[in-house]
């Protein structure tokens, strides 16, 4: 038996065995959900075509998206578990462009510190199966940073651009993206800003989008001319209420934490009581979580929790981890994952459903090509 084929039958089994319905969407998907909840720049590395109506196609490229908008489609209203294995397409740098995927999905459990864990635990147990004995584990915490971020009343540009300098990895280097940018026309745009530096929001709004209608301004970059002010709204905000330099030596020293979980935790709760932040319900969420790890027989030790690992922000909402093979020198993960509640509603679904799953490269796992 070919080794794909075994690793496929191995991950199933065993997800099967903890309650995960076996599920295979179909291999040709709708791109346009791909281009919403990833970004267009996705466009480049997934295989395309068009039907005879010039809707935009493509072949499964990961997932967890066609999963969830089959579970959407079906109308269950219950908690469901579900497990997948097979070929997924995507062009990747040095590695072929089909190639194996597997993991897990959980939609609507309100059980979302166990659903975490056990979501995590499992990918731990399915790559020890497949002969990653000691795996390093990377893991982060979204809703920790969003928190904090909130507290300190960080403004949302400010925000985007920290977001974005995290996933790239800048570590304590993000804190530099909370300056305002000075990118080519901010001096074109100084006049606006000025404009409606100190008015009230809405009749900025309105000021905003009546100088676009003018000009003849309906949507840029696939922004609408309301998102196009609200931009320019945040950006004279900005020029009114720089991030400080306080906050700023808070988040970079937020950034810089490290470690076990349970130190991870105490030194975040340090920094919070030092700010006069409360974020005690995510961190009361973070230690429940490790706790949930532990009784799953996870060694708590052996993840490292970085408070500058990230993974795609706009996607996820929790906690985030990924698993390394240390014997592989591109550094590229193994499995990973994390919780995501906004997905669902974003792709249709008519109420909240909470979510959480994770994914692994079975050609990395075991060493196949597709």
């Amino acid at each position: 038996m070919p080794a794909s084929r075994a690793s496929i039958e191995t991950v199933i089994a065993l997800f099967a065995g903890e309650g995960y319905a076996h599920a295979e969407p179909a291999i040709l998907q709708p791109a346009d959900v791909f281009l919403d909840l990833s970004g267009e720049d996705i466009r480049r590395r997934i295989f395309m075509t068009q039907d005879a109506d010039g809707r935009d196609w493509c072949l499964r490229p990961e997932y967890t998206i066609p999963v969830a908008l089959d579970h959407i489609a079906s109308g269950k209203t219950e908690p469901a578990a579900y497990a997948y294995a097979g070929p997924v397409f995507r062009m990747r740098s040095g590695e072929p462009g089909e190639f194996l995927q597997a993991g897990i999905e959980s939609f609507g459990r309100d059980d979302f510190t166990a659903a975490d864990a056990e979501i995590m635990a499992l990918t731990i147990e399915a790559t020890a199966m497949l002969g990653l004995a000691e795996p390093r584990i990377v893991m982060g915490d979204v809703a920790v940073l969003g928190a904090l971020l909130d507290g300190l009343a960080v403004p949302q540009g400010a925000r985007r651009r920290l977001v974005r300098a995290v996933v790239q990895g800048k570590g304590t280097d993000a804190v530099d993206a909370l300056d305002p940018p000075t990118a080519e026309g901010e001096a074109a745009h100084a006049g606006l800003l000025k404009a409606l530096e100190g008015q009230d929001p809405k009749a900025a709004r309105a000021f905003v989008e009546d100088v676009l209608s003018i000009a003849g301004i309906s949507t840029v970059g696939g922004r609408s001319a309301a998102d196009i002010a609200e931009r320019f709204l945040a950006r004279a905000a900005e020029r009114e209420n720089p991030v400080n330099g306080d906050v700023k030596a808070l988040l970079a020293r937020v950034l810089a934490v490290s470690g076990d979980p349970d130190a991870a935790s105490a030194s975040l709760r340090a920094l919070a009581d030092q700010a006069s932040l409360d974020i005690g319900r995510q961190l009361d969420a973070f230690d429940e979580r490790t706790g949930f790890l532990a009784a799953r027989g996870v060694d708590i030790g052996a993840i490292r929790f970085s408070a500058g690992f990230a993974r795609n922000l706009d996607y996820y909402t929790g906690f985030i981890f990924e698993l390394h093979d240390s014997a592989r020198g591109d550094g590229k993960p193994v499995a990973g994952g994390g919780r995501y509640d906004n997905v669902l509603g974003r792709l249709g679904a008519s109420r909240p459903i909470p979510a959480v799953g994770a994914s692994l490269w079975l050609d990395r796992l075991t060493g196949d090509a597709a």
